[in-house]
Order: C-alpha cells, then structure tokens, then sequence
C-alpha cells in the first residue's frame, strides 16, 4: 500500500461538498416565481373568487355612500364608536375600496395567468396524436375481447371506419415497440369539447371581470325626481339636473348624450291590503336630432323596463307625493310650492318634508327684516288619512283621502346662509337658536288654511305624484350580457360531455399464427380484438355507453364475417 492509498484510509470518507451559495439577485428571483406559481394556480384563484363574494357582503348589508349619503351620515352617528372606525375601513364604499380593488385584481391576474397556460395546453392537445394502447388493456375499467373472422388490416379499418367524430389514429409494425406478432392498434378519443367549455367558462369570467370593470371607468348615473304634473322636465345636459349623480373615473358628466325626458303621469296598481303590483308611468322624450326638431316620442316605463336610447337607460326607480301649498303673505301677494316629501313608511306612504317661503320681493326693505319673516313647514303626509285623535296616520298607500299634519314656522329658515339643508327637515340648530318660532300646528286636508296672528295665511292644495328616475350610461353592458351568456354555455358543455379514449389492439389468434400460412385458407383465418375504454373524468353513464360502442363495433363484425367463434367479453 502506498502512502497515498494508507492517507485515504485513514481519512475516511470525503465530507459532502456544500451547494453553492445562490445570489440575492437569484433568490429575488426564485420569490418571484414561486410567488406567481402560487398567484396562478386554479386553487388560488377559487379562493380569491370566494373571497371576494365574501367581500361583497357589507355592500349588501350596509348603506353605501354611493347610493344613500344620507343614509351613511344617519348610521355613523347613531354609533359614535364603530361607525368612525367602519368608516375607515371603507365599508361604506365597499365597491370602491382599496381592499375590495385589491381582491378585483388579484383574481383578474390569477385567471389571467392560470388560463393562458391551459389554452396553450388544449391548443397542443388537439394537434397531439391519441396516445398508444396500454400493455394490458384488461386492467382498464372498461374491457370487451372476441375472436372474429377476419383479417387483422381489414378488422382495423373496419373499427376506424366506424368511430366516426372520434379523433383515431392506427399504428402498426415498427410503431409498435412491443406486441403480438401482426398486432395492430387503434386508439380514439372524444370528448375535447369538455375542455374548451371549461376554458370557454374561465374565458368568460375573466371577460365579465373586464367589462364590469370597463364599465365602472365609462359610466355614469343620475337620480332625479320629476313631478308627475306632464310639467317641463328634465335634460341631461350637466350634472347639475339630477339630485345625485355618480360618474366613473374617466367620465366627468361633461360628455353625456343630450336627453330630454318630461313625465305626464304615473299610476300605481295595489292589492286591497296595500301591496304594490306595478308601477306605470307614461314620458314623452327627445334625444338626437328630435331635439333640434322639438319632436317628442311617447314611451311607457314599467319596473324593470326602462327607456332605452342613445346609449342610455332611464329606469323608473320609485314614486312618492309631492304636497302643494300657498302662502298668502299680508299684503296678498302668495307664493305657491310643490316639493316632494320622502316616504316614511314604504307600505302606507306616510311622508315627512319641510318647505321654505321667502317673502316676495320689495315687501320688506332691509333684508334682516326679511328673514325674519320667512316662512317654513314642516310635517306628515298621509294619502289616505286615518285620525288617532289628532294624531295622523294613513291607512292606504294610494291618494283616496290625503291630509297632512304640519308644524308652522316663521323666522329666518336660513336660505340666505349658504349652509347646506335637508330639504326633508328643517335646521334644528335655527329652532333652538329661537331664529325659527313656531306659529301654529294644524290638520288640513285639500283647500284648508291656517291663518297666523299676522294675517299670513298657508293653504294645503292637494298633492301630486313624483317619480324618481334613474338615467344610466354603461358602454359595457352588452359585452357583460354577452359573457354571462358565454360562461353559462361554457359551464353547460364543460358539465355535459364526457372526456373518453377508446383503445382497440387486434392481432391474429394464436394458432393461426403457429399454422403454416400456405396451408391456412384465407376465409378462415380468425383475428382476435380487445377493446379498453377509459374516461378522464368518469361519470355515471359512462360505461353504458362503452357497452354499446363495444357491442356496436364487434356485433358489427362479427355479423360480417361468414364464420364467427363464441365470444368472450368482460
């Protein structure tokens, strides 16, 4: 032994040479990829897809800014501790917070990035031969053999001639690597459609994201309340017409498609205990070149059948009453005022509002006179009245006996402070500030007055029916109702067709290839042909349709041939 070798010996076993150190730059690297391994995988994008369902509850259970300000103002302050806090949390502007954005995009990225590979797949998968038969086609869950007369190319053109709408390919001699002498194969598949549904369906989905989304940039909406008198109306000419009015980040009302719209009445259909059955109002409009003409157009608006025109949608989002009164002032001039008093009570109709008179003009020089004499209103409406005493009440939502209960006021309501006011309730501040005296509470019905100490007299006029219209703009709303349509195909073929492989191996029996083939007749040599199916997914219904194909497919040839043997099938 040398010393080299006695120097290895004693040494033992070299130690295991470390792996190498990998950089920062790789390691950024390796983040990178397995962070968007796991942002592209179809289980994360379930979950982001659960989460933001789950995202969307507050929206539903909880006012929304966009929709009711008022109503968001009302709930914080009857809870002073959370409602700040929800507040920050943006749960009254669900649909438009940082954490509801957030989710949006990362579930359009995973789609995104999960479904461009499996296209890619599916596209590879249609040009890919069928693959070749299994060793053992015994151990598929679906098996049928038999022994017919026939030549084994003759028995393989015949199975190929009849998997018609089957993707077939044969393979023979040095295609196969191993086999039965003279063994040739057939090998089909169906059902590729599945997969096209189920991309079709994730397609969609990421297109109805899209175009949600693109619609939110281009859109706008504008809520107005028209009183139902075939009074002048509305035309969407600024933003300033509608009493709320939401654009979309790229819209700034500016650019909106000329309307005009004047309502000539409403009609509201109820049951005798005072469920509404439909709402119908009957609007004349002009849009396009019917403006420059003066031409008006007759429509109908129905819940749920809006106006369509000029890329635009005016729904008939509710009603309510709008009472009218006059004032007649001391030196007899009057003022006159119809405004809509909101809806307390959504079955009977009760309605609350306050109502503003200035005096007119040149009766009171000095303007700090003048506000002291201003007049304001404020109480209940009831269509149809029903009397506690003097307490009123309604009955019935329609407008059978209307009447109202009203607080009069006379003092500074406030018009010329530039504050803003409810215009449903009168400034709470002004009244215990003593600006605003109460002058006198009263119950009138239609052409009642109460007069007040210094000869100033109100007058209840009745009432009319107001509309609340809604005008929408969504250049993506056809591409989502195209995509809804699209996902429910996609979803429908995806669950409907069945991913099958058909596998057919015929080859000569056994003691015809050990006979001399000079001495065997053609006529009777016998060819044996196994059948295997497999479904990729299988599902109940599956295996009765093997049973026919098979039974097709040998029953087939067995009655072509002059002589056949017993059948053995699994």
């Amino acid at each position: 032994m040398t010393v080299n070798e006695e120097q290895t010996v004693t040494d033992g076993p070299a130690a295991p040479t470390p792996p190498p150190r990998q950089s920062v730059g790789g390691r950024a690297v390796a983040l990178v990829r397995n962070t968007w391994r796991g942002l592209t995988s179809m289980r994360t994008a379930l979950v982001l897809l659960f989460l933001l369902a789950f995202a969307a509850i507050p929206g539903a259970l909880l006012p929304q800014r966009s929709l009711n300000a008022g109503k968001v103002d009302e709930y914080i302050a009857n809870r002073s501790t959370l409602g700040p806090l929800m507040d920050k949390l943006e749960l009254f502007d669900v649909f438009g917070s940082f954490w509801f954005t957030a989710i949006y995009v990362l579930l359009f990225i995973s789609l995104v990035g999960c479904i461009t590979p499996r296209c890619w797949e599916h596209f590879q998968a249609l040009r890919t031969k069928p693959v070749a038969a299994p060793r053992n086609l015994s151990r598929l869950p679906h098996h049928a053999d038999a022994t017919v007369v026939a030549e084994p190319e003759a028995v393989a053109e015949a199975v190929r001639s009849r998997l018609r709408g089957w993707k077939t390919v044969t393979r023979s001699g040095d295609e196969l690597r191993a086999g039965k002498p003279g063994e040739i194969t057939v090998s089909a598949e169906k059902g590729y459609l599945r997969e096209a549904g189920n991309l079709v369906f994730h397609l969609s989905l990421v297109g109805l994201l899209a175009a949600i989304a693109i619609g939110k940039l281009f859109s706008y909406e504008g809520n107005v309340i028209v009183i139902a008198d075939d009074g002048p109306g509305i035309c969407t000419t600024s933003p300033a017409v509608f009493d709320s009015f939401r654009a979309g980040n790229v819209e700034d009302g500016t650019g909106m498609a000329p309307l005009c719209v004047r309502v000539k009445d409403f009609k509201a259909d109820y049951l005798d205990n005072g469920q509404a059955q439909m709402f119908t109002s009957n609007i004349e409009y002009q849009s396009g070149d019917d403006i420059a003409s003066n031409t008006w157009r007759s429509d109908q608006l129905q819940v749920n059948h809006p106006l369509r025109v000029a890329g635009d949608r005016v729904y008939l989002q509710g009603h309510g009453f709008a009472p009218t009164f006059t004032v007649t002032f001391p030196n007899g001039e009057t003022r006159t005022e119809t405004l809509q008093w909101r809806p307390d009570d959504a079955t009977t109709f009760l309605s609350s509002g306050a109502m503003r008179f200035d005096p007119p003009g040149g009766m009171y020089p000095d303007s700090a006179e003048r506000r002291k004499n201003q007049i304001a209103l404020e109480g209940l409406f009831a269509p149809t009245a029903l009397m506690h005493g003097n307490l009123l009440s309604s009955s019935y939502p329609a407008m059978r006996d209307p009447a109202v209960a009203i607080d009069i006021y006379k003092g500074d309501t406030g018009l010329d402070t530039g504050l803003p006011q409810s215009i449903f309730s009168l400034s709470k501040e002004l009244v215990n500030q003593g600006r605003l005296t109460k002058q006198d509470r009263v119950n009138l019905r239609p052409g009642e007055s109460s007069t007040l100490a210094d000869g100033t007299q109100v007058r209840f006029d009745g009432a009319e029916e107001f509309v609340n219209l809604q005008v929408s703009h969504d250049p993506a709303q056809g591409w989502v109702l195209v995509f809804a349509l699209t996902m429910m195909a996609g979803l429908l073929v995806s669950l409907v067709i069945k991913r099958r492989r058909i596998w057919v191996r015929v080859y000569p029996a056994p003691e015809d290839v050990d006979t001399v083939s000079d001495t065997l007749d053609p006529q009777r040599r016998r060819t044996v042909v196994e059948l295997g199916g497999l479904a990729r997914t299988d599902q109940a219904g599956w295996g009765d349709e093997f049973d026919r194909l098979s039974s097709r497919l040998i029953g087939e040839l067995d009655s072509g041939s002059d002589q056949s043997t017993p059948q053995n099938r699994a």
